[in-house]
């Protein structure tokens, strides 16, 4: 779930860039796009922490 949501937000941030390229005016502002690519990346390793430790339990049974 984590994973999709960290997706999701990086989508939101490609889209944001992409568009700010096309137009020369972004949807958000700087402060909103590294707050959207921040959460993309907390989400993102709160993800990966939790497949390795699904992983390791894995291991122990």
């Amino acid at each position: 779930m984590t994973l999709l949501a960290s997706v999701a937000l990086f989508v939101i941030f490609f889209a944001n860039v992409l568009v700010g390229a096309v137009t020369g005016s972004p949807i958000f502002g700087d402060v909103a796009e590294m707050l959207v690519l921040f959460a993309a990346s907390i989400l993102f390793v709160a993800a990966i922490l939790r497949s390795e430790a699904d992983a390791r339990n894995q291991e122990k049974q």
